[in-house]
């Protein structure tokens, strides 16, 4: 049988897309993630299903949890939160999988920073401003990050920048992001981005870890930094732009 990774979105419970919808509704055992999944989103499952929080379980744990399923001829929706594209640890599992010889397949969901770019109201790619944008997060008890990829060298593109796993470390990360931006650069916090205990902050670098610990923001949001936040007086893109010649995008080779 196949275990399915499926991106379970940001946090609402609508915001699956169809196919990993169909999946979850189908599917005899459920791994998923309790702090992160909604029980709206379980209540998909068919009746009868197995469902394990994997909140206390290790990564081997996990793995056994799948490959006993194969076993059993039983389907299994492995959860996401988010998009498993991004921060959703399906490297490590993948690669036990592909030594067991357990097919798989990988359904992309909603990232937390498309809901949180959504509730802004923003768009993070904005003619003239803004047209790069870097996801990556900090390190502190995790992982560490790879050589080149620390926020200081991260910061000198002045591209829009998404952290992730970082709120914990606002005051720390602002200042050294201020020294690239500028102090007075546009921030958005989201925590919760699309469900009901959603908290966005707007501010700037100067002022936005004073926020965040007002609000009591720990986890569970991203951190958005770039001009693209306040961006008004922008060109219209040319991708609709009277001026240009729709009819030679039509026109076939050798058709005049």
């Amino acid at each position: 049988m196949t275990v399915y990774f499926i991106g379970a979105g940001p946090g609402a419970a609508d915001l699956i897309t169809v196919r990993g919808q169909r999946i979850l509704a189908r599917a005899r055992v459920c791994l998923y993630a309790g702090s992160l999944v909604p029980d709206e989103l379980l209540a998909v499952c068919p009746p009868g299903a197995r469902l394990v929080d994997t909140a206390d379980l290790n990564l081997d744990e996990i793995v056994a949890q799948m490959i006993s399923a194969h076993a059993a001829g039983e389907d299994v929706a492995r959860l996401c939160s988010g998009d498993p594209a991004v921060y959703s640890a399906v490297a490590e599992q993948v690669r036990r999988l592909d030594a067991a010889g357990v097919p798989y397949e990988i359904v992309p969901g909603v990232p937390s920073y498309a809901a949180a770019a959504a509730s802004l109201g923003r768009e993070l790619t904005v003619p003239t401003v803004g047209q790069t944008v870097i996801l990556t997060r900090t390190q502190a008890r995790s992982t560490p990050m790879p050589p080149g990829e620390d926020l200081a060298e991260l910061g000198r593109s002045r591209a829009t920048l998404v952290l992730h796993l970082a709120v914990a470390r606002t005051r720390e990360l602002a200042a050294q992001l201020a020294v690239h931006y500028g102090a007075d650069c546009p921030v958005a916090v989201v925590a919760n981005a699309s469900r009901p205990d959603e908290v966005i902050l707007r501010g700037t670098l100067a002022d936005i870890a004073d926020q965040v610990e007002q609000a009591g923001v720990r986890r569970t949001a991203v951190i958005i930094v770039g001009q693209v936040l306040a961006a008004e007086a922008f060109p219209d893109s040319y991708l609709y732009s009277p001026a240009r010649d729709r009819a030679a995008k039509r026109r076939r080779p050798g058709a005049d």
